[in-house]
């Protein structure tokens, strides 16, 4: 899954972003601090997928990010 952050200048999208993503976009009080994109990756804990690996004992499992 891909997402974006989308927003007025200085309203905190920067801030949620490195929130999220423990993520170091620089931030500042003032507008236009953050220009170019930021790219981060969230780890999204699925118990389905522990239980799934328990079941059929695959020889890798792979989480999605």
């Amino acid at each position: 899954m891909e997402i974006g952050i989308v927003g007025l200048p200085n309203v905190g999208k920067s801030t949620i972003f490195n929130a999220l993503t423990s993520g170091d976009a620089a931030s500042s009080t003032y507008p236009f601090t953050t220009i170019e994109p930021n790219l981060g990756v969230v780890p999204v804990p699925d118990s389905r997928l522990d239980r799934l690996t328990e079941i059929f004992k695959p020889k890798k499992t792979t989480p999605a990010f």
